[in-house]
């Protein structure tokens, strides 16, 4: 793992500041993607939240999330994996918000639509393997998951994301984002060096445009899975930075 930015270890959590945790899933996944980070922010006393996204439209999905925010008591961080990214970009400008944290996700800005970004670089191969059906959403085909979204998880977690992904409607893709809440709230991002779904340069393109704490690991499209202690212990980090603020 390497740090593009100087930081020193969380200190262990309390009731003050962003204690609450939000965490948003992208397409083709639900809220258990987050079931290997939930454990060990909750060992460190923050309170984790999975949204259970519909992916039906940016904007329901942004409703779902709002209304997770709105059950914590008091003020929260966010964060979004993948298309999740477009959600907290939008969602994290609630005032209750006072951190954003994108893992491996897009980070659109005003005006702009996950559809818009990275096509002045070679589209990932992942991509190939989406299917749509009559009604206009997206699923990836077994063999998108097992070689491109996550090929470095067990066989068994493999397939168990095949099984529960979240077939995800096609406008989300050209849905613009209209405030662009990076833009005045802190921000961390995880960058995947191995994703086959978002490129790790536009990823780090990301993260250089929102000034955010980076940090890089070895991973495929799902780092919270595959490299869950370093990315909690990001989360654990920008929660003890929100406290320090608080």
């Amino acid at each position: 793992m390497t740090m593009t930015k100087n930081s020193s270890p969380a200190a262990e959590s309390n009731a003050r500041g962003a204690r609450n945790v939000v965490l948003v899933h992208g397409a083709w996944a639900d809220g258990s993607s987050w079931a290997k980070v939930i454990p060990l922010l909750q060992q460190r006393g923050l309170n984790a939240v999975a949204v259970q996204n519909p992916l039906t439209s940016l904007a329901d999905d942004v409703a779902t999330t709002k209304r997770a925010i709105a059950r914590q008591e008091g003020v929260c961080l966010l964060v979004g994996h993948s298309y999740g990214g477009a959600v907290i970009t939008e969602a994290g400008n609630d005032p209750k918000v006072v951190g954003l944290v994108y893992v491996a996700a897009f980070a659109p800005d005003e005006g702009e639509a996950v559809g818009d970004l990275g096509k002045d670089l070679p589209p990932p191969a992942g991509l190939a393997e989406l299917r749509p059906d009559e009604q206009g959403f997206l699923t990836l085909t077994a063999k998108g998951i097992q070689e491109y979204f996550a090929p470095d998880l067990a066989p068994l977690e493999r397939n168990v994301m095949t099984a529960t992904q979240g077939p995800t409607n096609a406008t989300v893709l050209g849905a613009k984002i209209t405030r662009a809440a990076w833009r005045n709230k802190p921000t961390s991002y995880v960058v995947a060096g191995n994703d086959q779904m978002i490129p790790p340069d536009l990823e780090r393109r990301f993260a250089k445009a929102m000034k955010a704490q980076t940090i890089t690991v070895p991973s495929s499209h799902v780092p919270m899975l595959s490299h869950a202690a370093e990315v909690a212990r990001l989360i654990i980090e920008a929660a003890q930075s929100a406290r320090e603020r608080a």
